[in-house]
């Protein structure tokens, strides 16, 4: 009752999508100053907003997409230029990333959304339930979701200690990396909704 090709594929897609390694310094410049307590309640409260939003647009992606009338291959070219652009975002580095603001719940935004859970998260996880046609599927499915939020809590929860280990230099060289393997997933994308296109007409 499990697809572990159908739960890798995700997984590594969300990973790289969702970055958790790339979130980290910013996690950290959005929390700067505040108590270590703190700090670990947003990094969970962040998670379960990102989690919230993709599991609605999991649950609710085909009902959204009939009301909007947006097919299948339409959702996959877009979603797959959303991606090459944070792709070109990840490989020539973040020059707009977001201030600390004292007064507002970074946790809610932008850290919840649209950090983690943005457009491309949200297109990748529509498609992957919309494909899953089988229960081994399906759960193969939500567990990478789960799985990846998992990820994403650890790595914020422990981002000091992280950051300590890998250093500046590893951040960046970890996201260049997932820069350049979102960009393949990114034209992959593409070219498959252009096929679907082409075929259906």
């Amino acid at each position: 009752m499990f697809d572990i090709a159908v739960f890798g594929s995700l997984f590594l897609t969300l990973f790289v999508i969702m970055d958790p390694p790339g979130i980290t310094p910013i996690f950290l410049a959005l929390t700067a100053g505040r108590p270590g307590k703190v700090q670990k309640r947003m990094a969970f409260q962040a998670v379960c907003v990102a989690g919230g939003v993709i599991t609605v647009f999991g649950l609710l992606g085909h009902q959204i997409l009939n009301y909007l009338h947006v097919s299948v291959p339409a959702l996959m070219i877009a979603g797959g230029l959303l991606l090459l652009l944070i792709a070109l975002d990840l490989l020539t580095g973040k020059t707009d990333e977001p201030k600390q603001t004292k007064d507002v719940n970074v946790a809610l935004v932008p850290l919840g959304m649209p950090l983690l859970a943005g457009p491309g998260a949200i297109v990748s996880v529509i498609l992957a339930v919309q494909k899953a046609h089988s229960v081994a599927t399906q759960v193969s499915v939500w567990t990478a979701i789960l799985a990846i939020h998992v990820v994403l809590w650890l790595v914020m929860r422990y981002s000091l200690v992280i950051i300590r280990i890998i250093k500046d230099g590893g951040v960046v060289l970890v996201t260049r990396l997932a820069g350049m393997m979102l960009s393949a997933i990114a034209v992959q994308q593409i070219i498959n909704g252009v096929t679907q296109v082409i075929r259906g007409s």
